[in-house]
């Protein structure tokens, strides 16, 4: 609509992997130079910020394919910078804001009218940078404001109206006895109850290649141990009362132990090593296997229960491991920093911030009320087509079905969480909750999500369990196009994230659904997004490449994991993961049949996101030459006889079995037949002939 402008088309490019940003590409009309400035504000009179582009690029033309349509792999990057505005901080408070930004993103500078999104922030970055806000500038935010203030201009303008911050998170006086943090007590209580099969086992798997220094590796997992109280832990109890029993570094000395191994025997391998299960009262949480293919070819497993660890954890352990083993090779201990805190102060902590629920002004009592009433009449159970009834007991046994998403539906997927002002999440869980809710029936679809619980930057380094798990709400109700339903998916996260202090436990404990054995209270349905830090691929002078393990677990009904993937030049790559089932429940058929059902379903909102819900058809061309055809095919070759005919034959081949019930009288085929006989030759007697009616 700008005179300048002749032609113009926006494209999301992702020049620098894990940012990226909107690019318009412009013709300007004869005798035009567009101003970017005058065509940014220009746009922001008539467009949300997340739609404004990034930058300007002015072309004598747009390039065309052969066919005429528009060439986007054709259009040239963008010179762009994070300060593409080049307006600079003018207050304090701006710059502090802009380090902020930049250090959380990754980047070197950033201006103060870029936004948090465009450079490649997401939902875990902005928890991150909620965090470091609360640190450094003493002030308060939910993730919320970053969703709707994603430049350092708006943050800092929301700013002035924010709270003063919660207590700091630093070192704490011990008592005698140190409780477990709210989510390691019911770890706890369910390794009591015992965990056979290592079903809450967590670890790191690397394929290490060179020459390796085995007992410099062993000095390097024990210098890990001391570093980290979490993984020198037990867990013992007086009366049912567990605590925490921090061990001496020399009382949890790791015993490596080292297994020749052959390529095919691996994977079974590292199963049987990875399912051990724990005894948490008198075991540390921590284990490490190496088994050696060749002289210099080897896979490190670390072995760690949940209590002491999560997916968060994976980074430090392993950029840990990766100093003190450089330090040992050389002959000396490793020279790091300190840590902040530890894991016991972190319960201590998590103590004083929630506060007392019977208290009014206490976070805990303010989200508590929060979750009630967000999750008040929730489904007990989401009504999914089993293929066996749900056993009295779980036994956590489970596969995988490979999930992988196209780079074109990935794009799509950014684009159109880009428009809601949203994630690639948020629309993932909106169309898997549509997919759930057609195979249900249901319109109230609960799905369980993990965030990552690191809410002060004192604990980015530290190995530990902080995941917490919400509860997030999805209604299909009301018949919604599909970019509502994202709309709806978004406010709902953006108040779960705002309330995400509540352990989960706490929360079960509070709305205390029917308990069951056979099934997750308040969820069945996990939906995750692997966008935790990346484990390092350096040990020394080894190269060292992730590993996955096969667990063959579940612990819920069907668990949805993503991650995105990036090309070279930052654009999308597509999407990869897999559907966890619990093969008490489901044949692998069926979840694959199912995972075909989301990429139908994907394919076609991303296609035309204001497309009712309801309309968009799941059922894959087997299954509709399935049920159209094969099971309508009912044509049978009949004799030429008379129904009374095909009647008398029944009763002569089975007289005794039952053809008519009314209340309390049955009649068989032969005692019928007998009535009806008896009935003709009475209408015959009386004169009734062929064709008269009586």
């Amino acid at each position: 609509t700008h005179p300048a402008i002749g032609q113009a088309t926006v494209t999301l490019r992702e020049d620098r992997p894990g940012h990226p940003h909107l690019v318009a590409y412009l013709v300007p009309t004869p005798g035009q130079e567009p101003d970017p400035d005058h065509l940014r504000t220009h746009l922001a009179a008539v467009l949300p910020d997340y739609m404004v582009p990034a930058a300007f690029v002015t072309l004598t033309e747009l390039p065309l394919t052969a066919n005429g349509k528009l060439d986007r792999k054709a259009l040239p990057a963008p010179h762009l910078t994070p300060h593409t505005t080049h307006r600079t901080p003018r207050t304090p408070r701006e710059q502090t804001l802009c380090t902020l930004f930049a250090d959380v993103l990754g980047l070197d500078t950033v201006g103060i009218d870029d936004s948090f999104f465009h450079l490649g922030g997401h939902s875990l970055l902005a928890t991150r940078l909620i965090s470091r806000i609360r640190t450094v500038l003493d002030t308060e935010l939910d993730v919320r404001a970053v969703f709707e203030e994603p430049t350092v201009a708006g943050l800092a303008r929301r700013l002035d109206t924010a709270r003063t911050t919660r207590p700091a998170l630093t070192t704490r006086t011990r008592p005698p006895e140190i409780p477990l943090s709210a989510a390691q007590r019911r770890l706890w209580f369910i390794n009591r109850l015992g965990d056979s099969g290592g079903n809450y086992n967590t670890g790191l798997s690397l394929r290490l290649s060179g020459a390796l220094d085995v007992p410099a590796l062993r000095a390097a997992l024990n210098d890990v141990v001391t570093r980290h109280e979490s993984l020198r832990t037990t867990f013992p109890d007086t009366d049912g009362r567990p605590r925490q029993e921090i061990l001496a570094p020399e009382r949890a000395t790791v015993d490596l132990t080292v297994d020749d191994v052959t390529p095919e025997d691996l994977g079974a391998a590292l199963s049987r090593a990875a399912s051990v299960p724990y005894d948490l009262v008198v075991e540390p949480p921590f284990r490490a296997h190496l088994f050696r293919l060749s002289d210099e070819d080897h896979v490190l497993l670390l072995v760690v229960h949940h209590i002491a660890s999560d997916g968060w954890s994976n980074a430090p352990l392993s950029t840990d491991l990766s100093t003190a083993y450089t330090a040992r090779c050389n002959g000396t201990a490793p020279d790091w920093q300190p840590l902040p805190v530890q894991y016991a102060d972190y319960t201590l902590w998590q103590e004083d911030v929630l506060g007392d629920e019977n208290a009014p002004e206490s976070v805990l009592n303010g989200q508590l009320d929060y979750w009630r009433r967000t999750l008040a009449d929730l489904p007990e159970e989401l009504n999914l087509p089993t293929d066996r009834p749900r056993p009295a007991e779980m036994s956590y046994r489970g596969e995988q079905v490979t999930l992988r998403f196209s780079p074109e539906l990935h794009t799509s997927l950014v684009d159109l969480a880009r428009e809601a002002g949203g994630t690639v999440f948020m629309v993932l869980q909106a169309a898997i909750a549509a997919l759930l809710g057609k195979v249900s029936g249901g319109e109230d679809i609960p799905i369980g999500t993990a965030v990552a619980g690191r809410t002060d930057e004192a604990l980015d380094d530290l190995v530990g369990f902080f995941v917490n798990t919400l509860v997030l709400r999805t209604d299909l109700s009301g018949n919604p196009t599909f970019r509502a339903l994202v709309e709806r998916v978004k406010e709902a996260d953006l108040a779960a994230y705002a309330h995400q202090d509540v352990p989960f436990e706490r929360l079960v404990d509070e709305l205390n659904p029917v308990r069951s054995m056979a099934r997750h209270p308040l969820f069945q349905v996990m939906l995750s997004m692997q966008n935790t830090p990346a484990a390092g691929t350096k040990l020394g002078s080894l190269s060292a490449a992730p590993l996955p393990v096969a667990l063959d677990t579940a612990k819920f009904d069907l668990s949805f994991e993503l991650g995105e993937r990036f090309s070279s030049d930052g654009s999308p790559a597509g999407l990869e993961g897999a559907i966890e089932f619990a093969t008490d429940l489901f044949d692998r058929s069926s979840i694959e049949q199912l995972a075909v059902r989301l990429f139908q379903l994907l394919e076609t909102v991303v296609a035309d996101p204001d497309r009712v819900v309801s309309t968009v058809d799941v059922l894959t061309v087997w299954e509709r030459e399935r049920v159209l055809v094969e099971w309508n095919d009912t044509a049978r070759p009949v004799e030429p006889v008379t129904l009374a005919g095909l009647f008398e034959a029944r009763a002569a081949r089975t007289p005794k079995a039952r053809a008519l019930e009314s209340a309390e009288v049955c009649c068989s085929y032969e005692e019928l037949n007998a009535r009806a006989n008896q009935l003709a030759h009475l209408l015959i007697e009386r004169g009734i002939g062929a064709e008269q009616t009586v």
